[in-house]
């Protein structure tokens, strides 16, 4: 169901979101307690503003009272992803080079499934992330089908 809800959502708010000149970033369709929650996620270069997360908010709940397709009472949040966006597709991996990352894995690589580092670059698949143990810093070579989640890192300094 959630599938099927995240799916439609993401085809309704599309042209939205072309029109405006904003990306869509993710959606999630997910239960909090006894409440469900409907969220978009949107971005553009910059950050976007809580007058375009209204704006997309606004229009996209009139699509979904069209189209009708949640059973039951749910939340529709808009919001902009935070500094800490996840990485979906490989597009997102070749916009975010030179960044820094946080990679989940779905197996062990070097006995670590985490790792934190700079996306050095992403060609064929595969993403070149330098991470420093101890005093060393070291490539590894992350297939994208490999990685379960992903997203920038907020580094003090």
């Amino acid at each position: 169901m959630s599938q099927n809800v995240t799916a439609v959502t993401q085809e309704l708010v599309e042209p939205i979101l072309e029109q405006m000149n904003l990306e869509l970033v993710d959606v999630e369709y997910k239960k909090e307690g006894k409440n469900w929650f409907l969220r978009v996620f949107i971005d553009k270069p910059g950050g976007v503003d809580i007058e375009e997360c209204g704006q997309v908010s606004e229009q996209l709940s009139e699509k979904l009272d069209e189209t009708d397709p949640i059973e039951g009472a749910y939340f529709l949040e808009v919001s902009s992803p935070g500094a800490e966006r996840p990485l979906k597709t490989q597009a997102d991996f070749n916009k975010y080079v030179g960044e820094h990352i946080y990679v989940k894995l779905y197996e062990p690589m070097d006995g670590e499934k985490e790792f934190e580092g700079t996306l050095v670059s992403f060609e064929d698949e595969t993403a070149t992330i330098e991470i420093r143990i101890k005093a060393r810093k070291k490539q590894l070579q992350v297939p994208f089908n490999k990685i379960a989640k992903a997203n920038l890192a907020v580094t003090f300094n």
